[in-house]
């Protein structure tokens, strides 16, 4: 084995590095956007010391390291744009401590969001967050993103469940800060500072999680509305009425017409946006609210629906690739806008689509303003995608125009590098550049990204 790889090989063994030859080690699931880098060795690391192994040799010999989950991302944050070494934590996959009756667990970054959410379900518990791709994505990426999900509008992003997190460090050092407690002000909060840093100022290798009593009953309700205008004004009197559901989420009139046909029963005639939202608690407390949204959905809405709960996020699940199978492919965005400048993002996502000579269309987790705003492309016509790319500077624009922000929970990774100097000002952007700067000295942690 050439390059890196033998020296690697030296201190992991044989059996722990590849050459990178493999192009999957190269990508994630950036869509559509030919986001490929290169790397020289991939290594499989089984314990945080031996990450701190490979980071101490990379700090030693100037070589790039990019961290890498299940590569579920779609923002390339796990791409090694630089070359270097892939630090593959999949072998990190041990439950350290799983303790129901403390409502908490200690996992470590390898393990899928699957796994712990079906670990919790076996004793009645919760773990609430819910990105896409739960086989497939790992802790430790949902922590470097800081990972959302339908659900978020109730109970929040991954860091909210995180209450302790152990990482490897330039030059090489495994460091704990927070633990098995709900409670500590001891210090400057770097916890929250690596969750969401996307790999950038440390590697995460475990996490102590905050679980909590599943819920007894969960009753979806769906509004279904002639237009955007109707359907916000609808998400804006759920939200003003002050109830909570567990999620609120929309579909505008393109998507809806790519998916709509597959929706359990049917949708109604002139149907141009869907509101999705979900009661839940315990029996009679999700029975009351779920009156409460039929009653506050009905109003302006040309019908109001209750499909069983695993009917419809099965259904939802798929509306990407009703989408996708409109012309093979999409090139698809996160961003976040003010809950008032929701229907503006929405009609306006349509507009850029248009200039570009794009079919566009978005849903998201309206409760929260995110928008995951999508082109329609052929992924082999290369004209096709150098308009979605311009159509995504657009994008970006946009949400900061609007007062939002450029990722909701995708993160920055490469594909939005360089925007954050426009959303934020120079101070905020110095010193962001400078806490980079403290944690990663040379730069080698996943270069290029989260700025």
């Amino acid at each position: 084995m050439a390059g890196p790889g033998n020296e690697l090989a030296a201190l992991l063994g044989d059996d722990a590095v590849l050459d990178g030859s493999d192009p999957v080690w190269s990508r994630d699931a950036t869509e559509t956007r030919g986001i490929e880098g290169r790397a020289d060795a991939v290594v499989f690391p089984r314990s945080p010391e031996e990450v701190a192994r490979v980071l101490a040799w990379c700090y030693e010999h100037d070589v790039p390291l990019t961290a890498r989950g299940g590569g579920s991302g779609f923002a390339g944050g796990a791409v090694p744009v630089d070359g270097g070494v892939v630090l593959a934590l999949g072998r990190l996959d041990s439950v350290r401590a799983f303790e129901p009756l403390l409502w908490r667990a200690h996992v470590e970054a390898g393990v899928t969001t699957k796994r712990v959410q079906l670990l919790a379900r076996e004793s009645g518990l919760l773990f609430p967050p819910d990105p896409g791709a739960p086989e497939q994505s790992q802790i430790g990426g949902n922590i470097a993103t800081n990972a959302g999900g339908p659900h978020a509008f109730k109970y929040g992003v991954t860091g909210r469940w995180v209450t302790g997190l152990e990482a490897v460090v330039p030059p090489g050092e495994v460091i704990s800060v927070g633990g098995p407690y709900r409670k500590d002000v001891a210090g400057y909060d770097l916890k929250s500072l690596l969750i969401g840093s996307e790999g950038t100022l440390g590697i995460v290798t475990a996490a102590w999680l905050r679980l909590i009593p599943a819920p007894e009953a969960a009753y979806p309700v769906v509004g279904v509305y002639d237009g955007t205008a109707a359907g916000c004004a609808a998400i804006e009197s759920v939200v003003g009425s002050g109830l909570v559901p567990a999620a609120l989420e929309y579909l505008d009139g393109g998507s809806l017409a790519a998916a709509g046909g597959a929706f359990p029963g049917g949708v109604p005639a002139g149907a141009g946006f869907m509101v999705i939202a979900e009661a839940d608690g315990s029996r009679d407390e999700a029975a009351r609210l779920r009156g409460e949204l039929v009653e506050v959905l009905g109003k302006g809405a040309l019908a109001v629906i209750a499909p069983g709960p695993a009917d419809l996020w099965r259904w939802r699940e798929g509306v990407a690739f009703a989408v996708i199978a409109q012309r093979g492919g999409k090139s698809g965005e996160d961003v976040v806008v003010p809950l008032d400048r929701l229907p503006d993002a929405i009609e306006e996502t349509v507009e850029i689509g248009r200039r570009h000579e794009l079919v566009a269309c978005s849903w998201g987790h309206a409760g929260d303003g995110n928008v995951h705003a999508n082109f329609v492309v052929d992924p082999r016509n290369e004209a096709e995608l150098e308009r979605a790319q311009a159509g995504a500077e657009e994008l970006f624009a946009m949400a900061i125009r609007l007062g939002g922000s450029i990722s909701g929970e995708h993160g920055i990774g490469w594909t939005k590098r360089g925007w954050l100097e426009r959303q934020w000002g120079p101070r905020a952007v110095e010193l962001h550049r400078a806490l980079k700067r403290e944690f990663d000295p040379k730069g080698l942690l996943n270069p290029g990204k989260k700025n």
